[in-house]
């Protein structure tokens, strides 16, 4: 009769081979995620804009967007948003009882990015707090149905700086977005012929307001 071989099952030493074993695999994954290009931590993401701002110094609501902004968030919370707003419109009353209406562009400065970063709050919330950068122009100005002839390169002198976070209370996430919120001031228009004066007169000014609301996000590319 032949001697057949015994095999035997020990479940102490079959646990320390599988802890081996997932130790060996944990360091390779964390090797090769500590291997990866710094671009692999990014998240690049897509939302969905749309807002207003309201011009302290004539009243007036002007909309924002739609628009689509293209934004890459960093492993380290940085912040990166792409987006270009479409043209709108102002209506308001000069003196109080002479209607004005206005083409707007929001106009990006240098590449036009929206930078900022994402921080965590003691409550465990996270806030986007963002910093954007446009020249004001103007043009197709009418006082009633006269038109005031600004020419087409009627624009702040310098760049609108806008600050917009998040509202106190409310959080944002990376991977759905959220509202911003903040104010600016607006200074002095140029090369806005000889109604650049009168147009200095009426817009400049601090107390505007700004109120963005970012939704829909979805991972790009």
């Amino acid at each position: 009769m032949e001697k057949g071989i015994l095999m035997t099952f020990n479940p102490i030493k079959s646990r320390r081979r599988l802890r081996a074993t997932l130790a060996t695999v944990g360091a390779t994954a964390a090797l090769l995620l500590t291997a990866l290009p710094a671009s692999a931590n990014t998240i690049d993401v897509d939302y969905d804009v749309n807002g207003s701002t309201h011009i302290g110094s004539t009243g007036s609501n002007i909309t924002l967007g739609p628009a689509v902004m293209h934004s890459f968030v960093n492993a380290d919370g940085t912040f990166r948003g792409e987006m270009t707003l479409p043209g709108t419109r102002t209506t308001f009353d000069l003196l109080g009882f002479i209607p004005v209406t206005a083409d707007v562009n929001f106009e990006p400065v240098g590449d036009g990015a929206t930078t900022g970063e994402i921080v965590r709050t003691p409550d465990r919330r996270q806030e986007l707090h963002s910093t954007t950068q446009y020249y004001v122009r103007l043009s197709n100005i009418k006082a009633s149905i006269f038109p005031l002839f600004a020419g087409p390169n009627c624009r702040t002198s310098n760049p609108v700086t806008i600050n917009a976070n998040t509202p106190a209370g409310e959080s944002f996430q990376v991977a759905s977005g959220g509202n911003l919120v903040g104010e600016y001031s607006i200074g002095d228009f140029q090369d806005c012929g000889l109604n650049t004066w009168l147009i200095n007169q009426i817009i400049p000014g601090g107390g505007n307001t700004v109120e963005l609301h970012l939704t829909d996000g979805r991972l790009a590319g």
